[in-house]
């Protein structure tokens, strides 16, 4: 539970830091580690399957993007005029998050209804698919389809940034190298 308190300690002040942050490049380095505290702290918590999304997509792939479009923008944020209405928007969804995780159960609660439904029938079945973890059985086999679907949207959002970015480069380099206008021809 230590080791929790702290993971999510740091969390917090990679959170802090980054907002605070004027250096796009440091930032965007420092959300690939927020990401990477995440899954170590989704891991402690046995969420091996969102700690191992987590990294792949938060740390791996986000990063990625981050890097390529800071290769687009300058390196240095520039000052723009504080507004309230983000805050204020901010603070009243954290309101709702918080108000609507009132009457869950204590984390680890064995009585959890996460616990109660098909437990039992995951674990035998583990035995018929002759896979010695069972969280690789529930995502391979149960969860098939849904994990295939979030592979399926994570790749055609990626494909999009990459060709949104490759428009971009091409643009660029027009504009750095216009073509000379044709020859008259006789």
């Amino acid at each position: 539970m230590i080791i929790e308190i702290v993971l999510f300690a740091f969390l917090l002040v990679i959170a802090i830091s980054v907002a605070r942050m004027k250096d796009l490049f440091a930032a965007a380095m420092l959300t690939g580690i927020f990401s990477l505290v995440s899954a170590g702290l989704f891991t402690l918590m046995d969420a091996v399957d969102v700690a191992f999304t987590e990294a792949a997509v938060g740390a791996g792939v986000s990063t990625i993007l981050f890097l390529s479009a800071l290769s687009l923008t300058d390196r240095i944020e520039r000052q723009q005029p504080t507004r309230i209405l983000p805050f204020v928007v901010v603070a009243l969804t954290g309101a709702a998050l918080v108000y609507g995780t009132l009457d869950m159960p204590a984390y680890g609660d064995v009585n959890a209804p996460a616990h109660n439904d098909l437990t039992e029938e995951f674990v035998e079945g583990a035995g018929d698919m002759h896979i010695p973890n069972v969280v690789t059985v529930v995502l391979a086999s149960y969860r098939g389809f849904d994990t295939f679907g979030e592979t399926t949207v994570v790749f055609a959002a990626a494909v999009g940034v990459m060709m949104l970015l490759g428009g971009q480069r091409r643009r660029r380099s027009r504009e750095d190298h216009p073509q000379p206008p044709p020859e008259p021809s006789s």
